[in-house]
């Protein structure tokens, strides 16, 4: 005969994890200003997360008396006291959980190597994958701009940020969308530095090929001229050579620096009729009636690595891990050799 006393167990392990006194290793989770330090024991993580495991193994302590500290900048620090708790005490509560929160969870526990955990969240996610996927793909559609104020935009594929610059609701001006491509392209090359005065020709090269499918959706002629020459003009080299040749023209006749070329602003208003399409589906919401969906190739939308959207809460509060957004397939990157990357004006 055998009892099973795991519930007991469990919340024992979980008192261990509370407890300020014993630990003897330091986790750093998230990235600034989103940052937390957990307290914990390397043997229960030893044991409970290969990829800790690997991590605890390279990075041996000198001696008994140096606390082991690592880092896990990929994770908010809301989702690993989830994690945490699922390592300590074998179990996951999900009951306030929505699909967004659900999916960062597997993305962090895909990272952590938590193969028990990444395949009940697996099936989880596609027993409802009808539901959750229109509601996020809605909320996607209606508030666009605040992808860009995510904590974690710049890990975003480049299919989805394409998507948002040609979205012409964006309460954002063309300024600002600028500033955020290169933010982005720049998180892309992590040798890559945000002042643009010690770029080399290979660097503008590395940058210019990042770039090469977003540059021609920004509306640079939204740009007033004092935007132009303080914004792009220093990192001019990014631009095809014909586009910035034009560009020159149009802002040096200018004579008022808040002047712009020509008027092509974005709507900036809420989106009372907005259609986006691609090759996955199309969205629809016109004069405040109920938003309707036709998706198309839906089962192929859900496997082991579609992650999707956001909403306003998480975008505000925590960290998403974008690489796991749902993958959208993208055409070969062809690099650019450009050995005619042009000087200064």
């Amino acid at each position: 005969m055998v009892e099973n006393f795991l519930p007991k167990l469990s919340q024992n392990l979980l008192d261990v994890l509370n407890d300020e006194e014993f630990y003897d290793i330091t986790i750093e989770v998230g990235k600034d200003p989103y940052v937390k330090i957990f307290r914990a024991h390397v043997v229960i993580l030893y044991y409970r997360s290969p990829y800790l495991k690997r991590i605890l193994s390279t990075n041996k302590k000198e001696n008994d008396k140096t606390l082991a500290h690592i880092k896990l900048p990929n994770i908010s620090p809301e989702i690993f006291q989830i994690i945490l708790r699922y390592i300590y005490g074998g179990n996951v509560s999900l009951e306030e959980c929505d699909a967004l929160d659900i999916i960062k969870i597997l993305g962090a526990a895909s990272e952590l190597s938590l193969h028990e955990l990444v395949t009940y969240l697996q099936s989880l996610l596609v027993e409802n994958k009808t539901k959750w996927i229109e509601e996020i793909l809605i909320l996607y559609i209606k508030q666009p701009d605040k992808i860009f104020k995510s904590p974690n935009f710049s890990s975003i594929p480049e299919k989805i940020l394409i998507s948002l610059i040609q979205n012409d609701y964006l309460q954002m001006s063309e300024v600002q969308i600028w500033d955020q491509v290169i933010k982005w392209g720049i998180a892309q090359n992590s040798d890559l530095s945000s002042d643009f005065t010690n770029y080399s020709k290979d660097d503008f090269k590395t940058l210019k090929n990042t770039l090469q499918h977003c540059i021609p959706f920004i509306k640079f002629h939204n740009l007033t001229s004092k935007e132009f020459m303080d914004k792009v003009l220093p990192c001019r080299k990014l631009l095809p050579k014909e586009l910035y040749e034009d560009l020159l023209k149009a802002f040096l006749s200018l004579s008022d620096p808040d002047s712009k070329p020509i008027s092509k602003t974005r709507h900036h208003k809420t989106n009372d009729n907005l259609f986006l399409k691609n090759n996955d589906f199309v969205m629809e919401d016109v004069s405040g009636q109920a938003e309707q969906s036709v998706i198309t190739e839906r089962d192929e939308l859900m496997n082991d690595n579609d992650i999707i959207m956001d909403d306003d809460r998480i975008m505000n509060d925590t960290i998403i891990d974008w690489n796991e957004i749902k993958k959208f397939s993208e055409k070969d990157k062809k690099v650019i050799d450009d050995d005619d990357i042009y000087g200064k004006v």
